[in-house]
């Protein structure tokens, strides 16, 4: 930079004192050039963010240039900025304050990281040496508020390949197929120990497989049941060896109904049914409800593991009581004991609980080791649910499908009566093969009825022989239909059951329970007229009952069967 001669003593100072200026503008950062600058103007900042200046007349208004980070590091409160003039004499420099706007002017090009604020005032300064064209502003930012100026380093823009082509055919190949035998599926799911060292296990799969029939029977049980079971079970993340539970319950016999009372595949007693949402009334049985009962059960198994985070210990409480358990695990701990499923006391039934299960689960996983044969189950659905509008009695059901009675009831055993109340009633099963006739048939009578009885609501003074002869039947078909014993009478208000006639859609009503008649005091007057006791009255009383009774009813038959023994099997004929 050429300096012309210095001609007085002021001169020299303001060069002096300009020069110096200079040279810490140099040693602070680098410059951004204005073209054609005014000698002596003040920069200044407008609303828009953009330095502008006061021109002289005449004079073109200066163009902002950026110089790249590599030639113009900023500093971290100060940087400069520098502009030309064609007509400098002398050196000035003016110090101004100017506003906000002024920074992302000369920040443009090097925005602030995120971390940093706007400075909110910027000190300018403005300087010109004489004979020189350079004139050098540099605005001093608030240090308060600038913390960092440094530039963002600039990434290389990356060139993205296109990614390699999917191999379909590979892809396809690591895909299992779903297997073909449910069997096989449930084997995959399997998740409890195999009972390895406990005799007890052993004995029961020695009794399993010395009872090749009773274990076909169970197999053959299972199979219109087995798939739906299995789905729910695998949409909830549960071991699949539950699905092999309702063999050592029920041994899948849908109508079993135990000396406790527990009825169907999964033994609920009333109480325990009602509390997971099973109806219980004169017309249907939930319990019994294959799907509803098994999405029972499984709530309640679930619970019972989320209570005791131990199969085992759930399984043990499906079978005992969970509040049963609990307190055998409680005097385990106040002695010290652990409290798993073998270390707790408890009935040789619930002992003997999961190695019955464990034994037919291992029996399930290898049939060939235990000699046995069973039948391959198809893994999809072989049954259809159906929800019915209309009542309909079992026979016209069952016969609508071309199915006998007995298979019907098998897939269908929660309906009490001989008719299906279409109110109570959530659903019915059939085989897949036979809704498209059933649903032809119903089609077809759709203005004709379907069921044959109806409820009677007993008015005052009414006696059963009024009841019988007003229907045109015998007092012994309406004792028959309504369960009525000889120990039980009418009274006012109750509802029986009767002929429906040729009702198109005749009311079904909840029936109510016959009234006992207080046979004790009977017994007492007889006794004093013929002098006899009171127990020998009794006993005689008893035996006329018994073989007195009507037709027994499906759930008392029942009853009287071993709970895991049925003597026969409906599956061959339902599925047929």
């Amino acid at each position: 930079m050429h300096f012309p001669p210095i001609k007085t003593q002021p001169l020299l100072g303001r060069a002096i004192f300009a020069f110096s200026v200079f040279l810490a503008c140099l040693l602070l950062g680098g410059c951004v050039q204005l073209d054609k600058m005014p000698f002596n103007e003040v920069v200044s900042a407008n609303s828009d963010s953009s330095l502008t200046a006061t021109p002289d007349a005449g004079n073109l208004a200066p163009s902002l240039k950026a110089i790249s980070p590599s030639e113009t590091p900023l500093r971290n409160t100060v940087t400069t900025v520098a502009a030309t003039t064609t007509n400098a004499t002398d050196a000035t420099v003016t110090t101004v304050t100017t506003l906000a706007p002024v920074v992302p002017a000369l920040v443009e090009r090097f925005p602030p990281t995120p971390n940093q604020a706007t400075p909110s005032v910027a000190e300018v300064s403005v300087m010109n040496l004489p004979g020189d064209p350079q004139v050098t502003v540099f605005p001093r930012y608030s240090a308060a508020r600038v913390t960092d100026l440094t530039p963002p380093i600039t990434k290389p823009q990356q060139t993205l390949e296109a990614p390699a082509p999917i191999d379909t055919p590979s892809l396809l190949s690591t895909i299992k197929p779903p297997p073909a035998d449910l069997w096989e599926r449930i084997r995959g799911g399997f998740k409890m120990n195999q009972g390895e060292g406990n005799p007890l296990v052993h004995n029961w799969e020695n009794y399993y497989t010395n009872r090749p029939d009773y274990f076909a029977r169970m197999i053959e049980n299972s199979r219109p049941f087995l798939f739906y079971i299995v789905n729910e079970l695998e949409r909830r993340g549960m071991p699949s060896e539950i699905a092999l539970l309702p063999m050592i319950e029920s041994a899948y016999n849908p109508i079993a109904y135990s000396p406790a009372q527990a009825s169907g595949i999964w033994q609920f007693i009333a109480s325990t049914g009602k509390s997971y949402g099973l109806k219980q009334n004169t017309w249907y049985d939930g319990r019994r409800d294959i799907q509803a009962a098994t999405n029972a059960a499984l709530d309640y198994l679930q619970n019972l593991y989320g209570l005791f985070g131990d199969w085992e210990l759930a399984l043990a409480s499906y079978n005992w009581g969970e509040k049963a358990v609990q307190r055998a695990m409680d005097k385990n701990l106040a002695k010290g004991m652990p409290t798993n499923y073998l270390s707790l006391t408890m009935p040789a039934e619930t002992r003997n609980y999961i190695p019955k299960l464990i034994a037919v689960k291992n029996i399930i996983a290898d049939p060939q080791r235990f000699g046995i044969n069973f039948a391959s189950i198809p893994n999809e659905s072989l049954i259809a649910s159906l929800t019915l509008k209309r009542h309909i009695d079992v026979a016209v059901a069952a016969k609508f499908a071309g199915m006998t009675k007995e298979a019907f009831r098998f897939l269908n055993p929660a309906n009490n009566r001989p008719v299906i109340n279409a109110d109570m009633s959530e659903t019915i099963l059939l085989p897949k093969e036979r809704v498209e006739k059933f649903m032809a048939h119903m089609n077809d009578n759709a203005n004709k009825p379907l069921i044959s009885i109806k409820t009677y609501t007993v008015n005052s003074g009414e006696k059963l022989e009024s009841i019988a002869n007003d229907h045109h039947i015998s007092v012994m078909q309406l004792k028959q239909m309504n369960n009525i014993t000889p120990r039980q009478r009418i009274i006012t208000g109750q509802t029986i059951l009767v002929p429906a006639g040729n009702e198109l859609e005749p009311e079904l009503k909840e029936l109510s329970p016959p009234s006992f008649i207080p046979v004790v005091k009977k017994i007492q007057h007889a006794a004093k007229q013929k002098s006899t006791s009171k127990k020998h009255l009794a006993r005689q009383d008893h035996h006329r009952d018994t073989h007195a009774q009507p037709v027994a009813v499906h759930k008392k038959r029942v009853t009287q069967q071993k709970p895991n023994t049925p003597k026969t099997s409906s599956i061959g004929l339902a599925l047929r």
